[in-house]
């Protein structure tokens, strides 16, 4: 059958275009290239898609599409819809104006301004040794009518939420923490973030945000600074210019003071969650599955040992004291920490925290001397909030040594790099035993590592559980029983996956079977 004469045309113009490119010096000819060559500099590309109406497809022969008029200066953005929304947000970023100081306004800083007048008149009345050994509660009632006594002075009229507001305001001063008492009593505030006096950010769900409060001036923060660190022992000033802390409610606490701040004291504050987690409760977070809950209840019960791996933040603490409640209670549990911040639920359990070096650098008990001392106190388990340096060696020979089911967390952003982290931390201390063997002890003492990591929606995962099985020559051989895989991403940004079981057949059933859990465990991990 005749070919239309529009289609005719089109393949006349279309091979005279070809047939002009020969100024580039290849052969006359369809193409112009062998089968098989590698198209050179000139052709055009071939495209798919398109509509009813345009060039066939000709991609079957190398290079012997061109693309038709006006494509050339088509934008990207036309071709892929996303990318020009992407460049306007990068855009977007690069001129947005954010203000990092907040300002109080309204009833807030009116408070706050009779708060100053107030509290040089109230503390000339009150006798601080006597106010300490009263309760919040106590001190309000007895505080009543001394401020009110101080309004009179100073011919200020208050009204009742006023007065209400004032009195929280002055206890917080005396007893408190100044303005972080309000963020300390939120229970949505995760960690708290103070950067000098004049900017205070906090994590809500994952996510960073400016705190409405301010300090009256670098003194102010830096008196509340060493309040914190003077409850637990410590000290903080110009000599010793970093310390680590903790609340009463065992929140994390980390000061660092001029000279080492150049904008003045800064305060990091890692809240607990005052309710204990359980891995129930993180499988109905979604931060695992249900396959991959029922896996660590047994790996925690029939005493593997366990290293909880991920970055700042992801959670690792969390993990642990919700593997926690998978030990059983008859057994003798010690926990050794620098900030001792682990929250076992455990009616046998005994916290040991390391002690810094005194202003003449002498005194110190670093994490190493009391994992050695706890071997000698008939210990089950050992558990390690965390471990930096040549410890873990020490954690090691425990876990080879009798106390199975020992934990300790590090960081790391994948199981891989866990291990290779545990070799360099342990060659950072002076034992004189080659790399080798390292490895080899590294590889006979851990049975599984956990990967935990927050991802950039603030959401926290546990991404990976890795069995560690043992050496195959100088490597480490692992294999991998569950893992998190990314799918997409929705509207509101939050991130779609799915936890996958790899099907493998456990290698740590032997030890689930000593305890009776090998057919759920089997039946968990396939």
């Amino acid at each position: 059958m005749a070919r239309p004469a529009q289609a005719l045309c089109r393949e006349t113009i279309w091979t005279e275009k070809v047939f002009k490119m020969n100024a580039f010096g290849r052969k006359n000819g369809i193409g112009g290239m062998a089968p098989g060559a590698r198209p050179s500099f000139g052709v055009a590309r071939p495209m798919s898609g398109g509509s009813s109406g345009a060039a066939p497809n000709r991609s079957a022969v190398p290079g012997e599409y061109a693309p038709p008029p006006g494509a050339e200066s088509a934008p990207p953005a036309a071709l892929d819809p996303n990318k020009g929304d992407a460049m306007s947000r990068l855009n977007d970023r690069s001129t947005q104006v954010v203000e990092n100081q907040y300002q109080a306004e309204g009833f807030e800083a009116s408070v706050h301004k009779i708060k100053e007048q107030v509290l040089p008149r109230l503390l000339e009345r009150v006798d601080p040794e006597a106010a300490a050994t009263l309760s919040k509660d106590e001190l309000s009632e007895e505080f009543r009518p001394i401020i009110l006594e101080v309004l009179a002075e100073l011919k200020i009229t208050l009204n009742r939420r006023e007065q209400f507001a004032l009195e929280k305001v002055l206890i917080d001063e005396l007893l408190g923490f100044g303005p972080l008492e309000e963020l300390l009593n939120d229970p949505d505030v995760s960690d708290i973030m103070v950067n000098g006096p004049d900017q205070t950010y906090i994590e809500k769900k994952g996510k960073l945000q400016l705190a409405p409060i301010r300090f009256r001036d670098e003194q102010h923060l830096f008196q509340i600074a060493q309040r914190i660190v003077n409850q637990v022992g410590r000290r903080v000033d110009q000599t010793t210019p970093l310390a680590d802390a903790r609340l009463k409610d065992g929140s994390r606490v980390n000061v660092i003071v001029p000279p080492l701040s150049l904008r003045g004291t800064a305060i990091s504050i890692r809240k607990f969650s005052e309710k204990p987690i359980t891995l129930d409760m993180l499988r109905d977070f979604g931060s695992m599955s249900d396959k991959m809950c029922t896996a660590l209840k047994i790996a925690g019960a029939c005493r593997m040992n366990i290293v909880i791996s991920g970055g700042t933040g992801s959670g690792k603490t969390t993990m642990l004291n919700a593997l926690s409640k998978m030990i059983d209670p008859g057994e003798r549990v010690l926990t050794i920490e620098d900030a001792a911040e682990l929250r076992l639920q455990q009616p046998h359990w005994l916290p040991l925290e390391t002690r810094p070096p005194n202003l003449e650098g002498q005194g110190a008990i670093t994490i190493g001397d009391l994992v050695k001392n706890a071997l000698r106190m008939r210990p089950d388990r050992i558990i390690l909030g965390e471990i930096r340096g040549a410890e873990c060696f020490d954690l090691l020979a425990a876990m080879n040594t009798g106390h199975d089911g020992s934990m300790c967390t590090l960081h790391a952003n994948s199981p891989r790099e866990c291990l290779g982290r545990m070799e360099n931390m342990i060659l950072m201390g002076d034992i004189k035993i080659p790399k080798e063997a390292i490895s080899r002890q590294i590889a006979e003492s851990v049975d599984l590592i956990v990967q935990v990591k927050r991802l950039r929606d603030g959401s926290r995962r546990t991404t990976n559980i890795t069995e560690v099985i043992g050496m195959e020559g100088d490597v480490i051989v692992t294999q991998e029983l569950f893992k998190f895989e990314y799918l997409d991403e929705s509207e509101d940004g939050k991130i779609i996956g799915e936890f996958r079981s790899t099907g493998l057949r456990p290698y740590t059933l032997e030890k689930a079977r000593q305890f009776g859990f090998d057919q759920a465990y089997l039946e968990a991990c396939l």
